[in-house]
């Protein structure tokens, strides 16, 4: 585990090892912008490879800095990894290793709770060296006062606590409105008004353009004074719901999956965004003394028609998909355009951002990632002999994964674990655990020490997710250690194209025939038979309908010819 206790003194005195990143005065401190997206898949932005999502204005910036080819976050889905980049820290390490739940869900304890206010974010350590700063979009940090972002470092907050959002605001105020005409207590959390500093406020604009003019709001009004600023940026998009502007799909007609031209519709407003925040940077003379860092906040849901190619797995997985996400660094004249190959993790954010503005980290602050200036203007590894972790904990065991250099260890759907050489084998196909016992065995131990760092969950998403941790008694971490080879051969990799023509989506039926009115989430067999057929082809499984009938005929326990929601999730739960 990488643990570190930073003081303002240290870091001063890395950054004298090099000239061209020492500062003279406190105006030639940089300002600092991160812009993170919600579930993009690494082949979702141009410079990441994909062949049909148009980006030019990030892939300009990221041509132009340096690209993170093997860009790590701290877990991979949504809250646990925001936490890890603001706290500098692993979220299992305090007890965030699951998402805040919605508030909708009624899980009212959880919703108090939040990044302990022990743990010092980023922004407060900014705030404090005199920054001016700025929070827009996605929190999912906590929601009451203790955890709001104006009490965690953020001079301004534009955007919405929960988890996500709905993106055009005539049909989520209007939704909105009405629930709360009926008198629902708990209305879902992607209706809710957006705020500016605890106050609800309205919006007439896409979301995702509505976050980029406050995003420059904030650029103009803090570039009037002579202090620096830093500015996060969260858009939730390409996060669902999967809703893209009319002329943004036009803009990808030549993406033939519906699907996946919604995800290029998402992302071209999102390029757009990033495109204005550069202009704006130009005109108020801050472009050249600008840190600004992309990444994603975890992998892309194929499903919703993201791509993660050329890696295996998707977001919650710690297959490279789940949490190997892209990233650059652009900062003229300072940074070299380059692409840089070593490993690099979103933890590496707070103590590179402290350093360059020589901001004073408290002394008891316990820190997980490097310091990344040095490395990445003189292109060495900035962790040889280090180990990155992933961990997701399901229902009843742990998916794991540790990389140190070349190799890559990795424990899967309570699978025995395997090794992969993730820089020849990027789809992580080919086992070498069984003829690399020793190299196999150091990462395992080395994860599980890290394991003995954490805390138990202080919250959990779902009462189901809860459920399944006290009543499996988990985390059953001496199983998920046990050194075991001999894991089932996988599945090629297969990954969203553009070219793919996407079936139409098989709609649930309201009633059986004999009038039976259906809820949300209950099959008849021939709904049921048809997402199968479509599973299976996606899959490249030989179709079978008997061995459709036949699971759907376990997954009906009181034979009333309803395979209910609740029976199916009892019987993929096992």
């Amino acid at each position: 585990m990488i643990v570190r206790q930073l003081s303002s003194m240290a870091l001063l005195a890395l950054l004298a090892c090099n000239t061209t990143l020492a500062f003279a005065d406190q105006s030639s401190r940089p300002n600092i912008v991160v812009i993170i997206c919600d579930d993009m898949g690494y082949s979702d932005v141009g410079f990441g490879g994909a062949p049909d999502i148009r980006t030019p204005n990030l892939d300009s910036l990221a041509k132009a800095g340096t690209i993170c080819t093997s860009g790590y976050v701290a877990h991979p889905f949504c809250g646990p990894s925001r936490m890890g980049l603001m706290t500098g820290r692993y979220p299992h390490t305090f007890g965030g290793q699951y998402n805040l739940p919605p508030v909708h869900a009624g899980m009212d304890d959880y919703n108090k709770l939040g990044i302990p206010k022990s743990e010092t974010m980023i922004s407060t350590v900014l705030q404090d060296a005199g920054y001016t700063t700025g929070a827009f979009g996605k929190w999912h940090l906590g929601e009451e006062a203790d955890y709001h972002p104006n009490n965690r470092g953020f001079d301004d907050f534009y955007g919405f606590l929960g988890g996500g959002h709905n993106y055009f605001p005539e049909q989520y105020t209007g939704a909105y409105e009405r629930q709360k005409r009926t008198g629902k207590a708990k209305i879902n959390d992607y209706l809710l008004p957006l705020e500016h500093n605890g106050n609800p406020t309205t919006e007439d604009e896409y979301l995702t353009d509505a976050l980029s003019k406050q995003a420059v709001r904030f650029i103009n009004e803090a570039s009037d004074n002579e202090n620096p600023f830093f500015l996060y940026l969260a858009y939730n998009a390409p996060h669902a719901p999967m809703e893209a502007t009319e002329d943004d799909l036009a803009a990808n007609a030549h993406i033939k999956n519906q699907k996946r031209r919604v995800v290029a519709g998402m992302m071209t407003a999102v390029d757009r965004g990033v495109g204005l925040v550069t202009d704006a940077l130009k005109k108020r003379g801050r472009f050249e003394n600008t840190l600004v860092v992309f990444l994603s906040d975890n992998g892309g849901k194929s499903v919703f028609g993201s791509s993660n190619a050329p890696f295996r797995g998707v977001k919650g997985d710690t297959w490279e998909g789940g949490f190997r996400v892209p990233m650059f660094f652009h900062w003229p004249e300072k940074i070299p355009a380059q692409k840089f190959d070593f490993p690099v993790s979103s933890l590496d954010f707070y103590p590179t951002f402290a350093a360059v503005a020589d901001a004073k980290i408290p002394s008891n602050k316990q820190l997980d990632g490097v310091n990344l200036l040095s490395s990445l203007v003189q292109g060495n590894n900035p962790r040889p002999n280090e180990v990155i972790f992933a961990m997701r904990h399901r229902g009843g065991y742990t998916d794991v994964s540790a990389r140190r250099g070349d190799w890559k260890a990795v424990r899967h759907s309570n699978q025995p674990w395997r090794l992969f050489n993730i820089t020849e084998d990027l789809s992580e196909e080919h086992d070498l655990a069984s003829s690399n016992p020793e190299r196999l065995e150091e990462l395992i131990a080395a994860a599980e020490r890290w394991s003995q760092t954490h805390e138990t969950p202080r919250f959990f998403d779902s009462p189901g997710a809860r459920d399944k941790w006290f009543g499996t008694n988990m985390p059953h971490f001496d199983k998920t250690f046990a050194t075991e080879v001999g894991a089932p051969k996988l599945r090629p990799v297969s990954h969203v194209t553009d070219s793919d023509i996407a079936e139409p989506v098989v709609k649930a039926p309201r009633t059986t025939e004999s009038g039976v009115k259906l809820k949300r989430g209950d099959s008849t067999i021939e709904h049921f038979v048809a997402l199968e057929k479509a599973k299976w082809k996606k899959n490249g499984w030989t179709w079978n309908q008997q061995k459709a009938e036949a699971i759907f005929q376990k997954i009906d326990t009181n034979s009333d010819g309803i395979a209910s929601g609740k029976e199916k999730k009892a019987y993929w739960s096992k």
